[in-house]
């Protein structure tokens, strides 16, 4: 899961972008970039690492510009290299920057059908292949300069190619800013604008609303399945449905755990979402688990509060919040290898004894992924004294990969894969297990707009709704995705790095 946002003003964008990539960054802490437009010149920086450690004022200083786009990165089938930090830039034709949210189910082919129209892609992200596709599409066009036209022609060209989620912003030197959206509207993209104080108007696209509010922008709508939507550098924008029968499918698993609270995206407000997942959970709870003796309900913090406040109210037990949580270290679920998420739960997470000593327990958390986190916590409960611990997820159980952005790992690496809802609970050393079921997590989401009459759900339900996604494609993504795999990519990296300095 990656952070995306795009900007055309009438006065410097590098504060702005900077300030919409902090609130982004939960989605994502590899790696940061910005590239602006500075008349027929980009100006860049990108960089592993947060977003206030990759961009000093030596570099805002050097991003000028009106017009620009920005990323935060974390990395999934692909490496964890700083080559790898989005933006991406080709120079022909024209010269275009490219940012990514998402992932390519295609990109082997791509990469092949690349090689066929001599389109050079240098490292092993899917990103880099959709840029070279995109140019490869504008260049087929013998224009100076692309308009709407030719720009629209080259994404739906793009959208024959290529298959999976995509959240997409670019920028054409000479031309602008272009963004686009898979035809199933997988990834979320939010389109807004400000008056500046001249009067004229600017636009922001971003990843989440939370990006436009932190800049002044009001939010205007989704950008839809399939649509792009192209600002020219001047301001004025175009918009065209780029895809063959466009139909809204979003992520489920954004409204859990990823978006911020304070987002909205296909006309849902996630907070909103998030109380009516605790409303369901706790008539859940009073219907299937009345022999649960809770004292207090503690969320495992932060996801889940919001949660846990609606259980905690409807069950008529006390809210308490249990553990401290260290803000300075990254979020647990989006680190890369195993060894440092178990590290960094101790390090994250602290109980207070008071709230757990002699008590029967509910913890709440949005979702059980690999079961690291949920078992350390579950421990840490245990010994601060509580006499029971039960743990409710707000997410059904998730047993199968995500091949759309999110780096769940292969099934194998997954506690709920091959498991019930005893032996996991087990796993976890806890005395009770509560699942949300898959219907309920729906219609907490669907109540807000009842437009949304599907989802992507293939963590949960194992059902893919790209073509292309079976046995074989899963063996090609374990050798990429696994842990074991990502151990292998980094130990060669570092290798490269000391062959390169002499180290």
């Amino acid at each position: 899961m990656c952070g995306v946002v795009g900007l055309v003003g009438f006065n410097p964008v590098n504060l702005a972008l900077y300030d919409a990539l902090t609130v982004l960054q939960h989605r994502g802490q590899d790696a940061a970039g910005i590239i602006t437009l500075d008349g027929d010149n980009f100006r860049q920086r990108k960089a592993n690492g947060l977003v206030r450690d990759v961009f000093e004022q030596k570099h805002m200083r050097r991003l000028r510009g009106n017009i620009g786009i920005g990323h935060v990165r974390y990395p999934t089938a692909g490496s964890s290299s700083a080559a790898e930090a989005q933006p991406f830039y080709v120079n022909s034709p024209y010269g275009i920057a490219l940012a990514h949210n998402g992932n390519l189910t295609n990109s082997r082919e791509l990469k092949a059908l690349c090689e066929r129209v001599r389109r050079h892609v240098n490292t092993t992200s899917d990103s880099e292949c959709l840029l070279n596709i995109f140019a490869w599409q504008l260049s087929k066009f013998d224009v100076a300069r692309p308009g709407p036209e030719e720009i629209f022609a080259a994404v739906r060209g793009v959208n024959h190619e290529i298959k999976g989620a995509y959240a997409v912003v670019a920028l054409i030197i000479g031309a602008g800013l272009v963004a686009f959206r898979d035809p199933l509207g997988i990834r979320p993209l939010v389109l807004g604008s400000r008056i500046d104080e001249n009067g004229k108007r600017e636009y922001m696209v971003a990843s989440e609303s939370v990006a436009l509010d932190v800049g002044g922008f009001k939010l205007e709508r989704d950008v839809l399945p399939g649509e792009a939507i192209f600002i020219t550098k001047e301001g004025e924008l175009f918009s065209s449905i780029c895809a063959e029968n466009p139909k809204l499918q979003p992520c489920l698993f954004e409204y859990v755990y990823f978006a911020r609270p304070d987002s909205i995206m296909n006309g849902v407000s996630v907070y909103a979402a998030r109380v009516r997942m605790g409303t369901k959970l706790a008539h859940q709870i009073q219907r299937d688990y009345k022999d649960l003796d809770i004292d207090v309900v503690i969320p495992i913090p932060e996801t889940s509060c919001d949660i846990a406040v609606q259980i905690a109210r409807i069950l008529g037990k006390p809210y308490r919040q249990g553990f401290v949580k260290n803000r300075y270290i990254g979020r647990t679920f989006i680190m890369p290898g195993q060894k440092q998420r178990k590290k960094s739960v101790r390090n994250k997470l602290n109980p207070i004894p008071a709230e757990f000593a002699g008590k029967k327990v509910l913890l709440v958390d949005d979702s059980i992924v690999r079961g690291t986190t949920s078992e350390q916590i579950v421990d840490m409960a245990h010994e601060a004294g509580a006499k029971a611990v039960y743990f409710a997820s707000a997410a059904p159980e998730i047993r199968y990969p995500n091949v759309y952005g999110i780096d769940m790992p292969t099934a194998r690496e997954l506690i709920a894969y091959g498991r019930d809802k005893t032996e996991i609970c087990k796993q976890i050393h806890a005395d009770a297990l509560i699942y949300q079921s898959l219907e309920d997590l729906e219609n907490a989401v669907r109540e807000e707009n009842p437009a949304l009459t599907e989802f992507e759900t293939s963590v949960f339900s194992g059902h893919y709704i790209t073509p292309g996604i079976d046995e074989e494609y899963f063996a090609y993504l374990d050798k990429q995705r696994s842990d074991d795999a990502k151990a292998d990519k980094a130990w060669n990296e570092s290798s490269e790095d000391l062959e390169l300095y002499n180290i």
